[in-house]
């Protein structure tokens, strides 16, 4: 049987305890309606993040009833048990919290859907723009005094045909995957998409799509029915000489097959944002290629992604707290 939060619980004070980064005007309003801890976990030095237990204590130290994370992870009885009206996850999934247990507890769950959207969209145009056009080879050459190496000049070494003209596929038309979209097409590009569950996408067979793709660029979201959906054959259904970029998540594509159709020439070029613990074991075939950009999921690293997290949440528990219903909650049934 689910518990459902009462009136009573509403009633205040109440302190918030907030390891996640909280700025502009999202912490001004939750400092309207609670006491209002701030510990981000993201300017500690060495790396803090917090298990269940270590959280549980530090909730009971500042004696709060509404907990605001990111990365901590609020798993396990001893946190649950210690009373929390509200937790917030400040991400787009809100898979660092026991929803299941939360929601056994009458814990209403608050999430922030679409948060790092355009900051992962730009992260996409960058590593497009790198990748084509050359940019941290280039830049290399020039610090090394390596202008003229090979007795060239860089117009020889470094031409590209422009974005302008292409055609860009885009895997998974979500919050990300929508904010890519109108950059690309403001680039010049033809736009299209592949997404089984929304019917604005061109697409509904990604093999159909992939052939008129000079770019491929996923933003697909993770899960049984996603992974590797990318592999060998999908690689090859890409055009000859065209770019495979990913700022969503590695397990979306097989790796190996991604490195063996760079390595025939089949793709000209692939930049990625993120890799299983955020980097590739020593000597991997990747590190060694100037055809690739190489960045350890920084894209959605921006201050905006903090602000407008800060908002969504800040906004959920404000409406909880005067007995409204919240716009971004996982569990709303417990309200």
């Amino acid at each position: 049987m689910t518990k459902r939060l009462s009136a009573q619980d509403l009633q205040g004070p109440h302190r918030a305890f907030v390891t996640a980064p909280f700025r502009g005007a999202g912490l001004e309003m939750l400092q309207q309606v609670a006491d209002v801890v701030l510990d981000p976990w993201i300017e500690h030095v060495p790396l803090r993040i917090w298990d269940g237990a270590k959280l549980a204590e530090r909730v009971q130290d500042c004696s709060a009833n509404i907990l605001i994370v990111e990365s901590d992870f609020v798993m396990g009885p001893e946190i649950m048990d210690i009373g929390l009206q509200i937790i917030g996850s400040c991400r787009g999934d809100p898979n660092n919290v026991d929803v299941a247990a939360a929601t056994a507890h009458g814990i209403p769950v608050l999430y922030a859907p679409g948060r790092n959207a355009d900051g992962v969209a730009e992260m996409t145009v960058a590593l497009l723009f790198a990748v084509t056009r050359h940019i941290l080879q280039a830049d290399a050459d020039l610090r090394a005094g390596q202008v003229f190496k090979g007795e060239t000049i860089p117009y020889q070494r470094f031409r590209a045909w422009q974005l302008a003209g292409q055609t860009v596929g885009i895997i998974g038309l979500g919050a990300v995957g929508r904010a890519a979209s109108w950059r690309f097409a403001g680039l010049g590009m033809n736009v299209l998409s592949f997404d089984p569950f929304n019917p604005a996408a061109t697409h509904t067979n990604l093999d159909e799509m992939l052939p008129h793709c000079q770019v491929v660029s996923m933003h697909a979201a993770p899960n049984p029915n996603t992974l590797g959906m990318m592999g060998a054959e999908q690689f090859a259904f890409m055009p000859e000489g065209s770019v495979y970029l990913n700022s969503a998540r590695a397990g979306l594509h097989d790796l190996t097959a991604l490195l063996e159709a760079l390595e025939s020439g089949h793709l000209c070029g692939a930049g990625l944002d993120h890799f299983d613990g955020e980097q590739l074991p020593p000597g991997h075939g990747l590190l060694a290629r100037t055809d690739v950009v190489l960045t350890p999921h920084i894209g959605g690293a921006t201050y905006n992604t903090e602000v407008n997290h800060s908002m969504m949440i800040a906004a959920d528990v404000a409406a909880i707290l005067a007995g409204e219903l919240p716009q971004h909650c996982v569990n709303p049934e417990v309200l």
